[in-house]
């Protein structure tokens, strides 16, 4: 399986989008959220690591 340049691209616009979402909402709602949140960030980031490597192996 190859991958375009252009499909890398995509997926490393999407974590970023990803990221920056997750950054927006953790500031606007404040303290709290940023105490329930912050463990979540590194939640999400493996859920995103895993949904990556089931795409690119197919199981997804």
């Amino acid at each position: 399986m190859a991958l375009d340049v252009e499909d890398l691209l995509k997926i490393v616009l999407l974590l970023v989008i990803v990221w920056l979402v997750v950054e927006i909402v953790t500031g606007v709602l404040g303290f709290a959220l940023g105490l329930i949140a912050g463990p979540l960030k590194g939640l999400i980031g493996v859920v995103i690591v895993v949904l990556i490597v089931l795409w690119l192996t197919d199981n997804l």
